[in-house]
């Protein structure tokens, strides 16, 4: 079996962003290899972040549905240890998003398992669902 990468969402609103780092992870394995999302739960969420407007039956179907994920697993707490003990990953995506010190501590955790880490950069010109949820509260157009 090629290898294995894993990546992790809320997904409550899909956009060009979660697409094209779900595109890049599944041509980093290639055919041969399988790309593995984690879906956060609610309760996931809602450790760092408010409760997603999407319910996580919803936002898994919709991952499930993306042709980029070959499986598609909860992920149930906002850390993705348990599934990357789970999947044992070759490589881990993470999103600086999350922050340069919480990826240093990921980097420092994961790397003595033999994980790669490779994180994508924020571009601003894709929006967070963070970010495009409180223009619709607003009621900004762009």
């Amino acid at each position: 079996m090629g290898k294995i990468i894993y990546s992790y969402y809320v997904l409550d609103l899909v956009h060009r962003g979660h697409l094209i780092v779900m595109e890049n992870a599944k041509r980093i394995v290639g055919t041969g290899g399988l790309s593995v999302v984690g879906i956060l739960t609610d309760e996931a969420c809602m450790e760092k972040k408010p409760r997603p407007i999407l319910d996580f039956d919803t936002r898994f179907r919709i991952a499930k549905a993306l042709k980029y994920a070959d499986i598609i697993i909860p992920q149930e707490t906002y850390s993705p240890m348990d599934n990357i003990k789970a999947f044992k990953p070759n490589i881990l995506i993470e999103s600086m998003t999350h922050g340069e010190e919480y990826i240093k501590n990921m980097i420092n955790t994961v790397s003595p398992m033999g994980i790669e880490v490779i994180s994508f950069p924020y571009f601003d010109i894709f929006k967070s669902s963070t970010a495009i949820k409180k223009r619709i509260k607003k009621g900004i157009k762009k």
